[in-house]
């Protein structure tokens, strides 16, 4: 079921390496001539153009863009009980991680009279995406309410897309979790036309003032991907997510039954998802080999699966040794990395590039999912190489505060009129002597 890639005897290049390495990820570039028109009817039409872009795709059309007070209510008065255990102790945990994330305000005193402070400001109001499609997401609710909460953001929206089944509204576990963390403004308007809204804003069905955010954040399609990629500037994004990777570095002390497992729990997600196991040990690939084609069969949704482990982007990369395994994983930097190895924390402590990574065979992705505490909002498609998952530092903004009297500017003031003068700015010195004039 599995490709492999034998990189055994040779000592590849990074270069190489990049062009040998599973790779899928998809061409927003291809879309943007679609998606352009919906971004562009919903920043010169508001509600109304995304509720036509809603009943076009989804085949629903919400009375309202905003759920009702009485809908999120009547979601998590029904939830069931266990969920909504689970969804409470997966808020408490990641509130327990977040809340240790928040920045301090620093102040360096440069100069007597001359100081640079670091405040850290949240962002004013943000834009949460969670999507719908093959699988409902109270999960990726927690995940960016909780930081942004942590952050101190002060006004929150999140937007899920409109359900059929569900009288227009997005689907009630999602509504239910939105109550859980308190969260009361919930857009019913996904896709394309969803991130229009939340960058443009406008007016909903009863007058009411739907206001556009200044960040967004969350997964989505690639239809979403597109749409963020358009309304970059307007606002900002935390990134153009790609489809959900996995790879795991294994030696022969791993076990091939929990392996498989793991790889096919994140083909699940998505027929473009990648699955990619990096070992030294020829024995291991063989029986991950085998163990995944049974459990493919065995699960749910076995034709995704099986169709994003037997595509491009999927397979099994054999090494000649751990070392050279390290390597490899670094270069594809993956969103989420398992290492299952012998003393597994040390080989985990070397890795450079990754979105978030789980030590050992007790720390499963799907752990990182809803319950570690840790965030699942990460970098895809290689991007974990210089970009980080989301966390609370995602919703704040550092702005330096520069404090310097009379006697400090004074004392720099030669070395300013030098620089501007060497960059060919006199003004720039001059701003700073005209605070002197006629003084010797």
């Amino acid at each position: 079921m599995l490709a492999r890639t034998d990189l055994r005897g040779t000592v590849p290049t990074l270069s190489q390496l990049r062009r040998a390495l599973p790779r899928g990820g998809t061409d927003v570039n291809a879309v943007l001539p679609r998606i352009t028109p919906v971004v562009e009817a919903v920043a010169e039409h508001g509600s109304t153009a995304a509720l036509d872009y809603t009943e076009q795709f989804d085949k629903i059309r919400p009375t309202s863009v905003r759920v009702p007070a009485a809908v999120i209510a009547a979601a998590r008065e029904n939830l069931d009980a266990d969920v909504t255990a689970a969804l409470d102790e997966s808020i408490r945990r990641a509130r327990m991680v977040h809340a240790e994330q928040r920045r301090q305000t620093t102040v360096t005193q440069v100069v007597p009279g001359g100081s640079v402070a670091e405040k850290w400001i949240p962002v004013r109001r943000v834009g949460l995406y969670v999507p719908g499609g093959n699988a409902v997401y109270p999960s990726s609710v927690i995940m960016n309410v909780v930081p942004a909460q942590e952050a101190g953001v002060g006004s929150l929206v999140v937007a899920s897309p409109a359900q059929a089944d569900f009288g227009g509204w997005p689907h009630p576990t999602i509504l239910a979790a939105c109550s859980l963390l308190g969260v009361d403004e919930v857009w019913a308007v996904g896709g394309a036309q969803g991130i229009a809204l939340l960058a443009y804003g406008g007016t909903d069905t009863d007058g009411e003032t739907l206001d556009p955010v200044d960040l967004i954040t969350g997964p989505g399609n690639i239809f979403v991907t597109a749409a963020k990629r358009l309304v970059r500037g307007v606002v900002g994004i935390d990134s153009e997510a790609g489809p959900t990777e996995i790879a795991i570095l294994a030696d022969d002390s791993a076990d091939p039954t929990v392996v498989a497992s793991d790889m096919v729990s994140q083909a699940e997600h998505d027929v473009l998802a990648a699955s990619v196991l990096v070992t030294d040990s020829e024995a291991l690939a063989d029986a991950v080999d085998a163990a995944v084609q049974q459990a493919a069969n065995a699960t749910k949704h076995t034709e995704r699966v099986t169709q994003a482990l037997e595509g491009k982007q999927s397979g099994i990369v054999l090494v000649d040794d751990l070392d050279a395994g390290v390597a490899v994983v670094d270069a594809y930097a993956a969103e989420h990395l398992e290492i299952q190895t012998r003393d597994a924390a040390a080989v985990a402590d070397r890795i450079t590039s990754a979105g978030a990574i789980f030590v050992g065979a007790y720390s499963p992705v799907s752990l990182g999912d809803y319950c570690a505490g840790s965030n699942h909002v990460l970098p895809t498609t290689g991007s974990a190489k210089y970009a980080s998952g989301l966390s609370v530092q995602t919703f704040l903004r550092g702005v330096h505060v520069i404090d310097y009297d009379r006697d400090a500017l004074r004392d720099v003031a030669g070395h300013v009129v030098t620089l501007a003068d060497a960059e060919d700015l006199p003004a720039h010195g001059e701003a700073v002597t005209a605070r002197f004039a006629g003084e010797q």
